[in-house]
């Protein structure tokens, strides 16, 4: 069948070549079409691309012409994403689960290379360093070392698979992070077929939710779970609901003194209170001119805060001038900028919006220096007011602060206070060879890191110069505070180093501890010895300030209880304070050498400093140069042995085994059975992340995952995180909801993986008591409140539900990849109707519950549960399968489980 259907293929010529395209502006609706946002045009092209009245319909394509901003989603598309981009945490078990289908699609009577990527895929490692050494000009060599210790199992299999597979590349550790290569080398905007000179938009899924970060450059895509990168790899289609578009305005200009970072903080918190979780959000506006792609890039990167699917900026010169600054070819930006302007695509100063579902407003010249925390990103606090805010916490905790300074306390020396005078609560600590003291709202971990920010060289350099200023005038970094810099790119340091300001950040102990996440998603390390003890000794509330984009509770580290997100400029600041409870606006952040005072006015350097250190240590060659050889490693990444064959030979391993998902597959499908006599196992508030459900940080000794490891004679020491162990389900599915902050209300009083085993009303570990109700074939239900699974687009929150038995979740909301991620696992998602929630309806999670029917895929769901007396509650709820595909899906046990299915027949 054509897939010219609408006859809208066209030419272009671009620099004396000529190329095919789907051209949006042959459409009759032409009135419709060019009121269309942005990101509905790229739909539309894709649909146009991909006709074939199978996946894509004729009334598919005039849906999306005739999108209705005013509209309650309800229109069903099938989105064929260009490429993939996985990260190792998220894209181990997705290789893991590719190479256990290889071995299912033979047992089923296929053959191994079936399946294999039918779209680019490329994967960046850069989840696995964790900062176990800091402070000195080691860190990053021994770091590294570590990391391929822990990991050489993990990485030999990733080796494995970039030859057994075609179209997948692996981007090696030491590299980046994936987001931020992605940006600066793997992102075309436009791509081309070389078959037919086809060009269309560059699109794309990741299996990390920040692949939003590559809206910044005008390209659509999104975080989705590994289950759903897995299938859009072997060439299906994304279901997905025709979403409804924001339109965010920006106008003016940023003030003297505000960043990037002030800037995202409170558009996450002006977009969480308007609610767009599941939408499109689409920047515009006269502000956009004064805004580079690198403020873009890290608006964009924090979609999954603000709770959309994707906040998308739309391709203007900003798009053009970054792609000649990072190094693409002038052919590639001439390509950008003809496709981009025939399709309607362009932005122009003073062009009328295009139509949306909703629309708010900022000028950013009202944003201010600010923070956010202590738990959530949309808690964006003004930096005049964060310690004041920090007494409320700690209040609210039941603590009263001292209103003592530590930094106005000058030492003997009166270069820079550490603490020396008494403090209230405080627990006297010796490190490094000084005596000081911790206490209360200490700052701990001070991290510049992740790809929000350290993509950015304006944040960067700024921090590089507060650095330099506080140093010129006599200011140490506090002797409790665990410094950090990660950053996203190699390109990163060269420009710092460019710009004479590295040293100076080494020198207040910001050292490169490696290329990768690290702390902003737990690889934060072991904090000394003496703070630890210090910490657990006086139940204090320790804090952690990072240049990240999450500070969920339990998710930075384990000790520390309170996290905040900052610019880096102001983590170095921070850092140089050493305690929330100093006004750092205001307050003095310590002493020169003549005992006066040092403000953060005094070391803040001006715009205009800035920007002459951006223009004169970064070029398009220093691009070129860094990313030459971005795919070959180091030695030792080189020299790691590599498994041959089409299918793994799976090895005795505590990091990658074949897991049981397919064990037992046939080619024909079970009818949906009803579940009957099921039990809670837990029981939840709001906002429970998918590190509540599947934390990814440390292993600890006391726990059904440490046990497990024990018992495999792997040393502590060697247990590495959850993360860097997601190709072994049997630690994986220890470790689901074992997060040491998870309050599971049926184990009342405390606090980690417990609940109560109803049938003798044993406190236990989850996993053991779902491993009991397993013998007794008892199902399993979760009963949680609203914005169930926000976070990371964690694939094991969905794996490990189902693995512990649990068949069914009711919850008010659900964050949008995990409840795509419960359905392409096989779990039933419910939603409280009216509401309504678990306490509403006198549930306490000790009745038995029994479902109506789903054989019908009904909209909304009886249930009955019984408590212990025989008292009978009926409720109603809505059954959160929204697709014919995703009914597909959970008949088939799970997308995989439909895929394979496809492929043996």
């Amino acid at each position: 069948m054509s897939k010219n259907k609408f006859n809208t293929q066209n030419q272009l010529e671009v620099e004396g070549k000529t190329y095919q395209f789907y051209d949006l502006g042959k459409l009759s609706a032409q009135d419709k079409v060019s009121k269309l946002p942005y990101s509905i045009k790229v739909l539309l092209e894709n649909l146009l691309r991909n006709f074939d009245d199978l996946h894509v319909s004729e009334k598919d394509i005039e849906e999306v012409i005739n999108w209705q901003s005013d509209a309650e989603p309800s229109a069903q598309i099938a989105f064929t994403p260009a490429r993939v981009v996985l990260q190792d945490f998220t894209g181990v078990p997705a290789i893991v689960d590719l190479a256990a289908m290889r071995d299912a699609v033979v047992n089923l009577g296929g053959e191994a290379k079936a399946i294999n990527p039918q779209v680019p895929v490329d994967l960046v490692i850069d989840h696995s360093v964790m900062v176990d050494y800091f402070g000195n000009d080691s860190a990053l060599r021994k770091n590294t070392e570590r990391e391929f210790e822990r990991n050489q199992e993990r990485y030999q299999f990733l080796r494995w698979g970039q030859k057994a597979f075609k179209n997948f590349r692996v981007v090696p550790p030491g590299t980046g992070i994936v987001h931020q290569v992605n940006l600066e080398y793997l992102g075309q905007v436009v791509m081309q077929d070389t078959d037919d000179a086809m060009l269309y938009p560059d699109t794309l899924v990741g299996t990390d939710s920040h692949t939003t970060m590559i809206n910044g450059l005008g390209i659509l895509g999104w975080g989705v779970g590994g289950i759903e990168a897995e299938a859009a790899m072997l060439g299906q289609p994304i279901s997905m609901l025709l979403p409804e578009v924001v339109g965010f305005e920006l106008s003016g200009a940023l003030a003297e003194g505000a960043t990037a970072t002030d800037l995202v903080l409170t558009v996450v918190e002006m977009l969480r209170k308007k609610g767009v979780v599941g939408k499109f959000v689409e920047f515009y506006g006269d502000g956009l001119a004064n805004l580079p792609l690198a403020d873009r890039a890290t608006i964009a990167n924090m979609a999954p805060e603000y709770g959309a699917t994707c906040g998308i900026f739309p391709v203007d010169d900003a798009t053009l001038n970054y792609l000649a600054l990072s190094g693409r070819s002038t052919e590639q930006i001439a390509i950008v900028e003809a496709y981009a302007k025939a399709q309607g695509m362009w932005r122009e100063d003073g062009e009328a919006p295009a139509n949306y579902s909703a629309t708010l407003a900022l000028d950013l010249s009202d944003v201010v220096p600010s923070i956010a925390g202590p738990k959530r990103p949309q808690d964006r606090i003004a930096l005049s007011e964060a310690k004041g805010a920090f007494v409320e916490h700690m209040q609210i905790l039941g603590v009263e602060l001292e209103d003592n300074n530590v930094s106005q306390f000058a030492d003997e020396g009166g270069a820079n206070a550490i603490g020396q005078e008494p403090r209230e609560n405080a627990v006297p600590i010796e490190i490094n060879g000084q005596k000081t003291q911790l206490q209360h709202g200490d700052i701990v971990i001070a991290a510049i890191t992740s790809c929000t920010n350290t993509s950015n060289p304006d944040v960067m350099i700024a921090a590089g110069l507060v650095a330099q200023k506080a140093i010129a005038r006599g200011l140490k970094v506090k002797p409790w505070v665990k410094t950090s810099l990660a950053p996203g790119s190699q390109v990163v340091p060269a420009y710092l180093e460019n710009a004479g300001v590295m040293g100076s950040l080494n020198e207040l102990g910001f050292d490169i501890v490696g290329f990768g996440c690290t702390t902003c998603i737990g690889n934060s390390g072991p904090l000394p010895e003496a703070v630890s003890a210090a910490i657990n000794k006086g139940n204090l509330t320790a804090c952690s300030v990072l240049s990240g984009n999450r500070n969920f509770e339990g998710r930075i580290h384990q000790d520390v209880r309170a996290n905040y997100l900052a610019s880096p400029p102001l983590v170095v600041a921070y850092a140089l304070a050493g305690s929330m409870t100093i006004n750092i606006a205001e307050d003095a952040l310590g002493f020169d050498e003549n005992n006066d005072p040092v403000y953060l006015k005094d070391i803040w350097p001006s715009q205009q400093e800035i920007n002459e250190k951006v223009t004169s240590s970064i070029s398009a060659e220093l691009y070129k140069e860094k990313y030459a050889d971005v795919f070959d490693g180091t030695p030792q990444w080189q020299e790691l042995s590599t498994p041959e064959g089409e299918n793994y030979a799976w090895p005795e391993s505590t990091y990658v085994r074949n897991p049981p998902y397919f064990d037992g597959l046939s080619k024909d499908i079970a009818s949906l059975s009803d579940i009957k006599d099921a039990r809670c196992i837990v029981k939840v508030g709001d906002s429970i992340t998918t590190d509540h459900i599947s934390p990814a940080g440390a292993i600890q000794a006391k726990s059904p995952a440490g046990e497990y490891l024990d018992s495999h004679s792997v040393a502590q020491k060697d247990f590495n995180s959850l993360g860097s162990r997601r190709g072994n389900h049997e630690v994986m599915m220890r470790g689901t909801f074992a997060n040491t902050r998870l309050r599971n209300q049926l184990a009342p009083g405390t606090e980690g993986g417990f609940t109560t085993y109803w049938p003798d009303q044993d406190v236990t570990s989850i996993y053991d008591a779902a491993m009991r109700y397993k013998e007794s074939k008892t199902p399993l239900v979760v009963l949680a409140g609203k914005e169930y699974g926000t976070g990371s687009s964690r694939d094991w929150a969905a794996k490990g539900t189902k693995l512990l038995g649990i068949e069914v979740v009711i919850a008010q909301s659900y964050e949008r990849i995990h409840r795509s991620n419960l359905v392409g696992f096989g779990v039933l998602p419910l939603e409280f109707a009216d509401d309504q929630n678990a306490d509403d309806l006198g549930l306490d999670g000790k009745e038995s519950y029994t479902f109506g029917s789903l054989a019908d895929k009904p909209k909304s769901i009886n249930v009955i549960a019984e408590k212990e007396d025989g008292e009978r509650i009926e409720f109603t709820a809505k059954v959160r399968i929204d697709t014919q595909s995703e009914w597909h899906y959970y008949q088939h046990g799970g997308i995989l489980h439909y895929v394979l299915r496809s492929l043996a027949s």
